[in-house]
């Protein structure tokens, strides 16, 4: 595997760092499909700061259950796509620069381009 804890950990520095297996399974497999680095820009969030960047209540982030990431040189469109076309049963939410990915049990799609 090639990512590190501390790319998920909280961005206020309080130190929760949680990397859910399956979250890094799938970001493998994003980076090999894609041939190109992925940059973790939000995984685990405490309270404190998923109210800062507004997450919703009961958030997957809260959890270690959730990231938001990048494809270096690839719109996040087609990461979207990606992911719904192969996987199901996780979260999958499309954002204008990243893409949102959990691994709820269930399928849950949304678009806030």
């Amino acid at each position: 595997m090639n990512f590190h804890r501390s790319e998920f950990a909280c961005s206020c520095g309080c130190g929760f760092a949680a990397a859910d297996f399956e979250i890094i399974q799938i970001l493998e497999d994003v980076r090999h499909h894609f041939n190109s680095p992925v940059i973790i820009t939000s995984g685990c969030r405490c309270e404190k700061k998923n109210a800062e960047v507004g997450g919703e209540r009961g958030s997957f982030h809260l959890k270690g259950m959730a990231v938001d990431f990048k494809v270096m040189g690839v719109p996040a469109s087609d990461v979207a796509d990606y992911l719904e076309g192969k996987y199901s049963g996780y979260g999958i939410g499309r954002y204008s620069t990243w893409t949102h990915l959990d691994v709820r049990n269930y399928t849950a799609r949304w678009n806030r381009v």
